[in-house]
């Protein structure tokens, strides 16, 4: 399940929507919606995405958020480390093999721990 999936599930939960039904709203087939919660399928366009935000009829910090999670939610990500140093390289394949066996924990921790250190590394930049 990606980021986004998982929110637009809880949403659809917490206002009682049966899957079914939010698919009918939106003209869309339950199997795609399902997917798109399971994150089965990409990311979906920035006019489904409006759609969705449309639909729950949430507020400002909400739809920022929705679209935020979007962006960070592409369940086939591929990450070019062409023209990078070699360890750059080295921690995507190591990630990409050791992902699956990551507890939730872990994953808290490491993006944590990217988030830091990439917003590190930009404030030495600017």
């Amino acid at each position: 399940m990606t980021p986004l999936g998982a929110k637009i599930r809880q949403i659809r939960k917490d206002r009682d929507i049966s899957l079914k039904q939010m698919a009918a709203d939106l003209n869309v087939s339950s199997a795609y919606l399902s997917a798109l919660e399971h994150g089965h399928r990409g990311t979906p366009t920035w006019f489904m995405l409006q759609r969705i935000i449309t639909y729950f009829n949430v507020i400002w910090d909400e739809a920022e958020e929705l679209q935020r999670l979007a962006e960070i939610s592409d369940p086939k990500i591929t990450i070019d480390t062409a023209g990078l140093v070699p360890k750059a390289t080295e921690l995507t394949n190591k990630l990409a093999q050791n992902i699956e066996s990551l507890v939730e924990e872990d994953l808290i921790h490491l993006v944590h721990e990217v988030e830091q250190r990439g917003a590190r590394a930009r404030a030495k930049k600017n």
